[in-house]
Parts: structure tokens; sequence; C-alpha cells
């Protein structure tokens, strides 16, 4: 495996994956881990978002919806553009959910020298993800972090709803552009990691 991750460093540069799924698909937990892998730096539209409802004081998301096209732009984009991460790779978390927002998104990765070479889906049925989201509901508070939208079953459905008729269509942007790749999302974090590890490699061979 080492040599595979070896060779897609080599391939990407300062390049992007941005990975996609569903909620509790993993994409941060895989995205943390190539990240670390290839010795890049991970953006996940999530954490950015929270932090700057956090901060601004707003709750756009707490609902379940995503972030409206304009806000999103203004407080996710300008990363792309930092000096901090100019020289690194960069593994996206969902960057760009919302059908119309890929191509503003790929043109300003581009710009800054993180060209989005490749998205990966992490591919989950619906029902795994609500076994999932009752799973978690029995761990205790301090494991299942402060996040609202993982603790009521409205508020998370509507993500799965946003998922699909938001995000669904960019995946599909992505596979008419010949840059999805597909990882099965129903397996253990290691076997999903080595399967996408593979994915990635076979395609920076293309």
């Amino acid at each position: 495996m080492n040599e595979k991750i070896l060779m897609i460093k080599r391939w990407l540069g300062t390049g992007s994956i941005n990975i996609f799924g569903y909620p509790m698909s993993g994409k941060d937990t895989q995205g943390v881990r190539l990240a670390e892998a290839i010795g890049g730096k991970l953006l996940s539209s999530g954490i950015i978002i929270r932090a700057n409802e956090a901060e601004k004081h707003k709750n756009l998301t707490g609902k379940g919806n995503l972030i409206p096209t304009d806000i999103f732009y203004e407080w996710v984009l300008p990363y792309f553009e930092r000096e901090d991460l100019k020289s690194y790779p960069l593994i996206l978390s969902s960057i760009g959910r919302w059908s119309g927002e890929e191509d503003t998104v790929m043109e300003t990765a581009e710009k800054a020298g993180h060209e989005i070479k490749v998205a990966v889906l992490l591919n989950i049925s619906e029902a795994d993800v609500l076994e999932r989201f009752h799973k978690l509901q029995v761990l205790d508070e301090r494991d299942r972090g402060e996040r609202n939208d993982d603790k009521d079953l409205t508020i998370f459905k509507t993500r799965l709803e946003e998922f699909r008729l938001k995000t669904l269509p960019v995946l599909e942007h992505y596979k008419q552009m010949e840059l999805l790749v597909t990882v099965n999302g129903d397996q253990s974090r290691e076997e999903v990691f080595s399967e996408m590890i593979d994915k990635l490699y076979d395609f920076s061979q293309r």
C-alpha cells in the first residue's frame, strides 16, 4: 500500500481530492487519514461552516438544510487561497454539495493551484446510514459529540434528503467528466481506506 500512496502523492502534486457521501458515511474520518498518508491538508466544508456559524452566531444549517450557495462561496472558497495551504495537496470533504456549485468550486481550486483531480464517493445505502444513526444514539454523550443534527432523527432525515436532491447531481457531473471514483463505504474503516487507495492508484495510472 505504501508504494501506491507514494504514487498517488506524486500524481496529485498540490491538487485536490474531493470526498462525498451521505452523512455518517465516513468522509471526514477517511479524509483525515488520506491527508495524513499523503502529507496533505483536510478541508471540510462542514467543519468550516459550523465554525463560521458559531463565530457569527448564525444557525443556517441547524434544521439539516445545506447552506445557501452565496454564503458557501463567501465562507468556504477563500480557503483555497490560503498561503499556509499553498504547497500542500488538499483532501476536500464535500466541498460544493449543491448542484450548480461544482464548476465554481473547480475553477476556484484550479486557479489557486489545487486543481480537483478526482472525486470519491463513499457509497452506502440510506438504510445503512440510518442504522449507523440509531447505533450512535446509544453512545455516551461525550462520544456522540455536540452536533444536534446527529441526534435528531427528523433533522438527520432532512440531511439525507438534501444529499439525494442536491448532491447526487453534483456526483453525476463529476461522473460525466470521468472524474468520479466509487468506494464501498459499507465496510470497516480499514477496508474502506484500502479500497480507496487501490482505486485512487488505478485512477492515477490512467
